[in-house]
């Protein structure tokens, strides 16, 4: 059985290799050119995989594009990634970060990318400036150099689309987690 400290253990050591995510070296202009080379990949990525979502991203007031490496060990699930608001309107980027953690079953580890399509700006302004989520997930994964399977989704919260899918990895995990996302100070 788990005992706290084990727990503990397990967390600790899923935040470490989730760090693994993070934007690395390289000057300001470098790491914000890696973050947007990665959010056109993932659209053309996405536009391939689901021909009319390029109409709802190109006729929203703005979109978001994260990159996510997520760890799952039995009952801890940890993650970390970065990513990019695009403004419609403005055409302004704002580059943020973002971190989550959940407890539930399941085991393996996948890096995995986010969109999310903002509808009104008050939505989009709100997830900027609070960036915060909270749900479940559940979801199995084997993908390795463009072959394998995952279970993906498409949902509708509100006022804004999530589209997500599996770069690579190897996954099965049902949890309940929080997901924060926020400003990257560095790189506005």
């Amino acid at each position: 059985m788990f005992t706290l400290p084990k727990i503990t253990t397990i967390a600790a050591l899923c935040l470490f290799l989730c760090a693994c995510a993070s934007m690395g070296e390289g000057s300001k202009q470098d790491k914000q050119q890696k973050i947007l080379s990665m959010k056109n990949d993932v659209l053309s990525q996405l536009y391939k995989q689901k021909p009319y979502s390029r109409k709802v991203v190109e006729g929203a007031k703005g979109y978001g594009v994260f990159s996510n490496a997520n760890i799952n060990l039995f009952v801890v699930s940890a993650g970390t990634g970065f990513g990019v608001v695009k403004n419609m309107a403005t055409q302004k980027h704002t580059y943020m970060n973002m971190a989550e953690g959940g407890i539930g079953l399941g085991m393996g580890a996948k890096d995995y990318r986010i969109v999310m399509v903002f509808h009104t700006q008050q939505a989009m302004d709100h997830f900027v400036h609070n960036g915060w989520t909270f749900g479940g997930n559940a979801d199995a994964a084997a993908v390795a150099s463009e072959k394998g399977a995952s279970i993906e989704g498409e949902a509708y919260f509100g006022d804004v689309t999530v589209y997500t899918f599996t770069e690579t990895g190897l996954a099965l995990q049902a949890t309940v987690k929080g997901t924060k996302f926020w400003v990257d100070t560095e790189l506005n």
